[in-house]
């Protein structure tokens, strides 16, 4: 049976010429429907009369979530581009499209790389060359803090409801890795009520995850704009501020969200990134297009890092809400296995030994063990809140700030500080 086909290449003059190679009965193609918009082709989609879709880099109004949306209704994407149009190739493989051709190619190609985008073969990327692709990237500052580090780690920092500590411990752990040398990008990704922006004394009106977050979704988002959207706060550090609004989620889509921590990695060598709380998966709606999921940019971080941390509080109330958002993160995400990190541990809350106490619930309700416990400082925690400034530059000496310090020389896989020998009285 020949192989249904959605083309999107309105405008081209090669159009015509190329559906008609395809319908040849010796290709296994049949164009089933040319579409004249993005509109169009995603109806098409949705009803389930093809299995591939071809389209052009030119097409209108195509963005990420457009190749998401494609791809979930079950429609494989193979992308044309005009012959030594680089440009539009990067933008898009950024946009999702895995294979992408130059529109010379011969139809046989062409309904080669259909079959094998519909059977899930991994696509060879030898389709489009792009020599710029081995040299260094252009545009960004002459400051070489400024520039890429290569392929860096993502950190994200998540856990229950109920403020267990996610934004102080993903704040502190980005300004101590900067701190130790290591460059490093905090964002925030709260979309239920993103703060980071307000902890470190940032009055920031326009989000710079949701200027992100359009720029992945129209595929221009690369290292130098990422750069230019957060905030340079220190030598080391920059800031991707979150929503100043929690109904501004639809802004941040799971897709953006993907491309921005591919950029991410690129340009930093460590990517912290406070997540919301909730990873349940959003109800589908009915509706004649794909709803947008409120969760998805959590979830689409939580699968994607390196480390996940688990930020527990020390209580009975947080340590059952832990064992529960654990239960559910590995109903979700079955491959994720988080590190789990106790907040404001105390004597009071729970009898004898809170570290003993705490390790031995959580590996009898939650079968997971504590990888550090964050001792409670409330003084230097309200004092770092209050300046708007950040735990190394108002309590040097705190308890919760040097465990955290080595927290974050653990996870930037570098050598933790060694602490300060005490002077001798003569």
């Amino acid at each position: 049976m020949a192989l249904q086909v959605f083309t999107a290449v309105t405008g081209a003059a090669w159009e015509s010429e190329l559906v008609g190679e395809l319908d040849r009965a010796d290709h296994g193609v049949t164009v089933v429907r040319r579409c004249v918009d993005v509109g169009d082709l995603l109806a098409a989609a949705a009803t389930g009369t093809g299995q591939a879709a071809l389209l052009s880099a030119e097409l209108r109004r195509l963005d990420g979530d457009a190749v998401a949306r494609l791809l979930a209704a079950g429609v494989a994407v193979v992308g044309l581009v005009e012959p030594g149009d680089h440009t539009g190739a990067d933008r898009l493989r950024q946009l999702g499209v895995s294979r992408v051709l130059p529109a010379d190619a011969d139809a046989a190609q062409i309904a080669r790389a259909l079959r094998e985008a519909v059977s899930g073969a991994p696509a060879t990327g030898h389709d489009v060359g792009d020599p710029r692709a081995a040299l260094p990237v252009l545009g960004l500052p002459e400051d070489p803090a400024d520039r890429p580090t290569g392929r860096g780690r993502v950190v994200a920092v998540w856990g229950p409801s109920g403020a267990p500590g996610r934004t102080t411990v993903a704040v502190t752990v980005a300004d101590e890795a900067a701190r130790l040398g290591v460059s490093t990008l905090l964002v925030d990704a709260d979309v239920y009520g993103g703060v980071v922006a307000q902890v470190l004394g940032l009055l920031d009106e326009s989000p710079g995850i949701a200027a992100a977050a359009r720029l992945a979704s129209a595929g221009t988002l690369d290292v130098p704009r990422l750069a230019r959207t957060a905030w340079a706060v220190a030598p080391q550090l920059r800031v991707l501020t979150g929503l100043s609004r929690a109904d501004r989620w639809p802004e941040v889509r799971p897709q953006a969200v993907e491309t921005l921590l591919e950029q991410a990695r690129r340009l930093s060598a460590l990517t912290v990134v406070d997540c919301a709380f909730c990873v349940e998966e959003d109800e589908e709606l009915s509706f004649d297009t794909a709803a947008p999921r409120r969760n998805g940019a959590t979830l689409a971080v939580l699968e994607r890092a390196d480390t996940v941390l688990c930020v527990s509080g020390a209580d009975p109330v947080a340590l059952q809400r832990t064992v529960r958002a654990l239960g559910q993160l590995r109903e979700v995400l079955p491959d994720v296995t988080p590190v789990v990190v106790v907040n404001q541990v105390r004597r009071g809350p729970v009898p004898g030994d809170p570290e003993q106490e705490i390790a031995t619930a959580l590996s009898r309700f939650a079968g997971t063990r504590v990888g550090a416990f964050l001792p409670a400082d409330r003084r230097a925690a309200d004092a770092a809140l209050a300046a708007g400034r950040t735990l190394a530059e108002v309590a040097e000496r705190s308890a919760l700030r040097v465990a955290l310090r080595t927290l974050a020389a653990e996870l930037a896989q570098v050598p933790a500080p060694r602490r300060r020998a005490a002077r001798r009285r003569r």
